[in-house]
């Protein structure tokens, strides 16, 4: 089980608290992640992820154990604590203007 933190709009939109818990069977990396939200929670399909490129929304970011993953591949594993479920993948909503 992975704890995951979502943004003030997505949890609007999910009707959901700050952090939701999923399961995701096999190697737990931001696709997995991001598969796991989508399936249990559809309404968020598509607002985390373009279904065109498989890549983070803009204005999106993703942070675990103090590091930003925004930039890491799709595939690649996340921090054991985060997969243990010690520690939440938080996904952040950044903020624009002048």
């Amino acid at each position: 089980m992975v704890r995951v933190e979502l943004p003030f709009h997505l949890r609007k939109l999910a009707d959901v608290d700050r952090e939701v818990i999923v399961d995701v069977a096999g190697a737990v990396t931001q696709r997995a992640i991001i598969d796991a939200i989508e399936a249990r929670y559809p309404m968020l399909r598509g607002t985390i992820r373009d279904y065109a490129t498989d890549r983070r929304k803009p204005f999106l970011r993703f942070f675990a154990c103090e590091e930003d993953l925004s930039f890491e591949l799709p595939d690649a594993p996340v921090p054991e604590p985060v997969a243990s479920g010690a520690e939440p993948f938080m996904i952040v909503g950044a903020l624009s203007g002048g």
